[in-house]
């Protein structure tokens, strides 16, 4: 604990290697994020940093994500938990292996569903209602780029969209 608060010191975030310890991650879809600059592909972090992420039909990957690195995150806290960083490992184990059985759907059992499912799982919060919705506002309004190049590869192709779109309508 830290001397100046209540706090936990949590373990570095290390970005060249792609370790968010007790983070959700997010990167975007290719051509669904362009359009919709919110909707992207989730994952979560265990207590060391290793991304955990529901990337297709009966798969959970293990560091490495379905759409690429990460270029958001959003930090959580290990207090949020009533059993720390063992029940919080727990929860991210327990949503892969549930996950690992189901089949991907875009609209409504997706990367964002298995997020929310180890959430619910460590009552992150005292909460079991966590969801697809909560979680994508969550990290849209909330959630940190990991640099520069995170705030380009999210938000470039969408501008290039809007602006073809835009000079489209004044000249056709």
């Amino acid at each position: 604990m830290d001397d100046q608060s209540d706090r936990p010191v949590l373990p570095p975030i290390n970005f060249e290697n792609d370790r968010f310890p007790y983070c959700i991650v997010w990167t975007p879809i290719p051509v669904l994020t362009w359009l919709l600059p919110m909707i992207g592909h989730m994952g979560i972090c265990t207590s060391t940093g290793i991304i955990r992420d529901f990337a297709g039909p009966y798969y959970v990957s293990e560091d490495k994500m379905g759409f690429g690195r990460p270029t958001r995150y959003l930090r959580l806290s290990p207090k949020n938990v009533a059993g720390g960083p063992a029940e919080w490992d727990e929860a991210v184990a327990k949503a892969s292996i549930l996950y690992g059985t189901r089949m991907h759907n875009l609209f409504c059992d997706n990367c964002h569903s298995h997020v929310a499912t180890a959430l619910c799982g460590m009552r992150y919060n005292r909460q079991t209602s966590w969801n697809m919705v909560v979680l994508c506002l969550w990290i849209f309004v909330c959630g940190r780029y990991v640099g520069f190049g995170g705030f380009i590869k999210t938000w470039l192709p969408f501008v290039i969209f809007v602006s073809l779109c835009s000079f489209l309508a004044v000249y056709l």
